[in-house]
């Protein structure tokens, strides 16, 4: 049943097992705890402050030449990552092999964005629903999502992509992973470059937890395939804000250390996993389905809009406003486009058609239309309980439009949740087996003894 806790007794921890996703402060003691216990093999060291005053900590684990980078909830709304981290920080302790034979320290990075993943505690510890999650969603808007280097890595300004930035320099990790949760739909990987065994390694893990693979994910659209449910971060297409959520366009973190020949990987695991983003067949009527997905999209982006201006006026002086408004204008700013690069009556005039799409692809297209209209309107109810009686009109209107939309992912597309404890057993097998495949692999450099990556290389934008 969904929020009930995973009682698999393989998958427990020594210091307990994390049945429920923790919070900023259960993360770092959690931490402290497990380092009292083993002062000589693990460390935790603050490595830089939030813009809020919270420390951002590291745990390391072993004492090898060679250094693994694990950077935890980077999205404020993806908190998987941190019940990984300390996962894969008992796994390190008690494998001799994954540390000292190995020649590695595992560098775990508890939470890259303590400040936004505070602003989701009020669904962190269940009960876990649709409607409980999007009615307590945040994520910063785009220029405030610290892993994004829209102006470079010299002008990076936030703090927490500095304290990366620097620790990236320092550790000169020849693996960093890169720990993503996907809210609705399946798990899937995106690599810097190619590792030759991680399809199969992925497909082993998932199937053998019960996880779907996404096999169309809308991240990666249009970008090449290195296996089923594995792709290629191919250099961007520079464009407008839209152009840089939507698909591509920024420097990232994923690419800064490539020069010290590291390979990043960004492991997506679900929330709440649907079956049909992993069936590969053909789809009957592919058209009539975009067509449908853009005409909702359309259809929900106009209705939040509306929304929007009758709760803008009452927010003058309302603590934090801001801070919610900017992914709203984001979502609703991508909306249309979205629609009118999916419409197969429109897209046409755009700078490239749509890839051939399978059924797992239609799937994962009408998630993505919803994701964006619920997550708009999951901050929409925020701000306007924020403004008060001036706004109160505009909730009992939300209100059933939340429900129905999460009923949609729930008994239209057949979400179910999937246990913590084994999203995270499922991220954690994901990135020990692309840590041992880039160990297998070594550095990639170019001829000239520099990564094929200049500093100034941008990456496409990740937007699950």
């Amino acid at each position: 049943m969904p929020g009930e806790p995973d009682r698999t007794p393989s998958w427990r921890c020594a210091l307990s097992p994390l049945l429920r996703y923790p919070t900023v402060d259960e993360l770092g003691a959690r931490a402290a705890a497990l380092v009292a216990r083993r002062p000589r093999d693990a460390r935790l060291r603050r490595v830089g402050t939030s813009r809020g005053g919270t420390p951002l900590w590291l745990l390391s684990v072993g004492h090898g030449s060679r250094h693994a980078l694990v950077v935890a909830g980077p999205h404020a709304n993806e908190p998987v990552g941190g019940v990984t981290v300390l996962r894969l920080a008992e796994r390190a302790l008690a494998d001799p092999g994954l540390v000292a034979g190995a020649d590695t320290t595992w560098n775990l990075l508890l939470c890259l964005d303590p400040d936004g993943a505070r602003r989701n505690e009020g669904w962190l510890s269940g009960p876990y629903t649709l409607g409980r999650y999007f009615r307590n969603f945040f994520r910063p808007g785009f220029l405030e999502q610290p892993e994004w280097l829209p102006d470079g890595a010299e002008r990076a300004a936030l703090p927490e992509t500095r304290a990366l930035l620097d620790l990236q320099d320092e550790l000169r990790p020849f693996f960093q992973c890169s720990l993503h949760g996907v809210d609705v739909g399946g798990g899937f990987v995106e690599l810097t470059r190619d590792l030759p065994g991680m399809a199969e390694r992925l497909a082993r893990t998932a199937a053998g937890l019960g996880i779907p693979r996404e096999l169309g994910p809308y991240d990666t659209l249009y970008w090449p395939a290195l296996g089923p449910a594995v792709y290629s971060i191919p250099p961007p297409r520079r464009g407008d804000l839209a152009a840089a959520i939507t698909e591509a366009a920024v420097e990232s973190t994923w690419f800064h250390p490539h020069r010290y020949g590291t390979v990043t990987a960004v492991v997506e695991a679900p929330m709440w996993g649907v079956a049909a983003v992993q069936d590969g067949s053909s789809p009957v009527d592919a058209e009539a389905v975009l067509r449908s997905v853009s005409r909702a999209l359309r259809h929900d982006t106009r209705l939040l809009e509306g929304l929007l201006a009758r709760i803008r006026p009452h927010l003058t002086g309302v603590r934090d406003a801001a801070r919610l408004l900017a992914p709203v204008d984001d979502y609703l700013l991508i909306g249309p486009g979205l629609a009118d690069s999916w419409d197969p009556d429109t897209y046409g005039a755009g700078e490239r058609p749509l890839p051939p799409l399978d059924s797992a692809h239609l799937t994962t297209l009408g998630i993505s239309g919803r994701r964006v209209a619920l997550r708009t309107a999951g901050l929409l109810h925020q701000l306007a309980g924020a403004a008060g009686r001036g706004a109160a009109g505009v909730l009992p209107e939300l209100e059933p439009l939340i429900d129905a939309w999460c009923a949609d992912y729930r008994d239209g597309y057949g979400a179910r949740w999937i246990p913590v404890a084994r999203q995270a057993e499922y991220q954690s097998r994901v990135v020990l087996a692309a840590c041992e495949l880039a160990g297998r692999f070594g550095p990639l450099r170019s001829r000239s003894g520099e990564s094929g990556w200049g500093p100034g290389a941008a990456v496409p934008m990740h937007t699950e």
